[in-house]
């Protein structure tokens, strides 16, 4: 790996966003408070889609939070240098968002009535993500090939480590009543049935019309075109000119980029890895 990385227990990290002091301290003495509302995912698995979705909640469908606000300042990252300042300090309820692994989130979560949404997106369209994600970064290592990717992500040599491991993790906390499982297939298939879930998860009583608006305004269409959530606005020195945020917005786009070997390969690790949990739990079975 570059000496762009940091290491945490492990797993990698940015130095351009995260200091590992900031990591430890997030997961040590950082308090999670009972009102809290978080999403996590693993990265390139539907986290600002949920963000959009969660914010317009919030705002009854009423688009100017997410219009005036960006994303990361209306749900920063924990982890993030950035985003453990804005929230250490702040009085009241948080809505946050993280990528880590169980194993680093705050501690404090666990002994809290806070409320987890976790997004979960099958893992062969987060690894497509990503390596085109990867390939416009200016602050990682950058793939030459998908067949490298492919090996660095089932290895766990990537960003916030393994995919496996995050969601064997994540997923053991999923019979708890304060962590809802939802999944990006199921968005993209059913996006209405899917906000009602959450709303409910979240005690959120929206209308019909209100619901019709959250919808709306967390389209893909609406969210790539909106500056406060495509990225448009992080300097170039961290992306490349002329990155798009939002890429494709679909479920089923490996298809497009796995050879026959790699989908075999891809499925003979897969099958390992995630042995013991019900195939139900994962819509792109």
């Amino acid at each position: 790996m570059a000496d762009v990385y940091g290491w945490f227990e492990g797993i990698a990290f940015p130095l351009a966003y995260f200091n590992l002091e900031v990591l430890r301290e997030a997961r040590d003495t950082f308090v999670v408070k009972d009102e809290d509302i978080i999403m996590v995912t693993y990265p390139k698995s539907g986290t600002h889609w949920l963000i959009e979705i969660i914010c317009l909640i919030h705002s009854k469908g009423d688009p100017k939070w997410i219009q005036s606000v960006p994303t990361w300042q209306r749900s920063p990252w924990i982890e993030t240098t950035h985003g453990y300042e804005l929230l250490k300090d702040k009085e009241g309820p948080h809505i946050f968002t993280s990528h880590l692994p169980i194993q680093l989130f705050p501690k404090s979560f666990f002994n809290s009535k806070a409320k987890v949404i976790y997004g979960i997106r099958n893992p062969r369209d987060v690894l497509v993500s990503a390596y085109f994600f990867l390939r416009k970064m200016n602050i990682t290592k950058k793939p030459e090939t998908l067949q490298e990717h492919m090996e660095w992500f089932l290895q766990g040599s990537v960003i916030y480590g393994s995919w496996f491991e995050h969601v064997r993790g994540w997923l053991s906390m999923r019979d708890r009543e304060n962590v809802l499982v939802v999944s990006y297939e199921d968005l993209t298939k059913d996006p209405r049935s899917t906000v009602e879930k959450i709303c409910q998860f979240l005690g959120k009583k929206l209308k019909p019309e209100e619901i019709d608006l959250v919808l709306k305004y967390s389209s893909y269409q609406f969210m790539k075109e909106n500056k406060m959530s495509n990225f448009s606005t992080i300097p170039d020195e961290y992306l490349d000119k002329g990155f798009s945020f939002q890429r494709k917005g679909v479920a089923g786009d490996w298809k497009n980029h796995f050879t026959v070997a790699q989908a075999e390969a891809f499925d003979e690790i897969y099958q390992k890895k995630m042995a013991g949990f019900p195939p139900k739990l994962f819509p792109w079975e």
